[in-house]
Parts: C-alpha cells; structure tokens; sequence
C-alpha cells in the first residue's frame, strides 16, 4: 500500500477508445472480468493489490506494454475502459487521468519483462494467504490442493513496500520457474501463459492456505507423502493448456458476474 504515483482529478472519467485493437479490446475485457471475479470471491484489499496482463504484440508491435487497474478504484469498479495501458516503467501510454499505484507496477513489471511465459501476474493479501505467507515453514503438504502444487511453489523473503526496482532480479531469482509464489509476510502471488490458467493456480494455492489455516486451528494435521503430492501434482490437469487450462472454471465465473453486472465491458 502506497501513495499513487501522479495526482488525478476527483471524478476522472473513463477513456474512450473510439479505435481499439480487437486484441486490446478483447484483453480488456478479460482483464476487467477477472477484477470483477476477485470482487465476487472476496478476494480485495480495499482498492490495493493488482492483477496485469500483458497485451500481444498484435496490439503493441513487441513492445512491452500491459494492463493494470487505476488506483482508487475498487475491484467492483474496474470496467473494460478505465484500466490503465502502462510500460515497464509504469508510463501511462493511454491517456488515462487515472493514477497508477508504483507497488503495482514494480513487481508486476519485473516478473512480465523477466518471465518469457508471464503472460498475467496475479497479487492478492487475503486473510489465509497472508496469514500462511508469515508462518515459519510457509505452506506444508497437508491437504488436497497443497498436493497438487507439489514443486510448484516459491518462496521471496520480505523486503517491505514493494516500490524498488532492485528488489525485481531477486524477486525472479526466487521464483525460478515456478507459477505459485508465497511472498513471504505479505502475500501470495501468482503467474501464468494466460489469465484463466494464473487464476487456475492461485485459486488452488488459495484453497491450500485457507485448508491449511482451518486445519492448524484444530490440531495437528495429517502430512501427505512426496511420493503422494508428487503423483497428485502429476494428475491435476486445470493447469495445463492441452486440458484448457482453467478456461471452463474462467468461463463459469464470469457468467456469475454477467449475471450481477455486466457493466465491466463497457
């Protein structure tokens, strides 16, 4: 949480984009439906944290430009025209009046420029997410979906606000190559080739820290064995393309949310 880079009017408007790529169109929509699905989960810190996409090369010629949500908005408010177009330096490239929040960007930015697969990167401080990111030992092989992720989660020790760019080269050097990211004292994190499939994974590492913080409120839990986690891992197919990688979970979702309000391709 941090003060936002530029000031804006107290009623900025929403951009029209009387000439959008249908590329950039369809990103945006996507994008905007996926803030809505966090709204309906809960899953919101007042008008903090942030989920980017990166936008194709059919719509920016191979420069590295991507989506985020205007700061000061809430999660219920982000529509298809009002997220914010940035570079890796976090330069709005639209002409937004919106701010854009630098703790957005910092991360976001070293993880879409370092990662040749970051297509979306997810960010998110839930109560169990937050609670287990400060837990000596972090998340433990105890439950149904930590076994699903067997190898697949991270680790970044806390560096405070996430506002410098030097934190990024460590930031990727701890994430390696794996999609489930536990920020440590601060949160989780996830990416992803798309955004349904980084949903996909940061909805079964959610899952993980809410099991396993009911569980440790109880007693002591039941470890699953490596060789259990591993074949489990082996066996979950919702992250892989060839099984549309949590496309058909995405999809019911926003149908959720077309029902509530579709306002947010507007």
């Amino acid at each position: 949480m941090t003060t936002p880079l530029a000031t804006t009017t107290s009623t900025p408007s929403a951009l029209v984009h009387p000439s959008i790529h249908p590329d950039e169109r369809a990103a945006r929509e996507e994008l905007a439906a996926c803030y809505r699905v966090f709204a309906m989960l809960g899953w919101v810190e007042m008008i903090y944290n942030h989920i980017t996409v990166r936008l194709p090369d059919s719509v920016t010629g191979g420069e590295k430009q991507f989506l985020i949500n205007p700061f000061g908005l809430h999660y219920s408010e982000v529509t298809a025209s009002n997220l914010v177009k940035i570079d890796l330096h976090g330069r709005v490239l639209d002409g937004s009046s919106y701010p854009v929040n630098p703790a957005g960007f910092t991360v976001h930015a070293a993880i879409h420029d370092g990662l040749p697969g970051a297509h979306c990167v997810m960010h998110t401080h839930t109560t169990a997410g937050v609670a287990v990111a400060c837990l000596q030992g972090g998340l433990q092989q105890t439950n149904f979906y930590t076994a699903q992720l067997h190898g697949m989660v991270a680790y970044h020790d806390f560096e405070g606000i996430t506002i410098h760019a030097d934190e990024g080269p460590r930031l990727l050097q701890s994430i390696g190559n794996r999609n489930a990211v536990i920020l440590r004292n601060h949160g989780l994190l996830a990416w992803g080739q798309t955004l349904p499939q980084t949903f996909a994974i940061l909805w079964t590492l959610q899952r993980a820290c809410e099991i396993q913080m009911a569980t440790f409120s109880m007693g002591v839990a039941i470890p699953v064995s490596e060789e259990i986690a591993q074949r489990c891992t082996r066996d979950a197919l919702q992250f892989s393309p060839a099984h549309g990688a949590g496309q058909d979970v995405f999809n019911a979702l926003v149908r959720q949310v077309d029902r509530i309000d579709p306002g947010y391709r507007n």
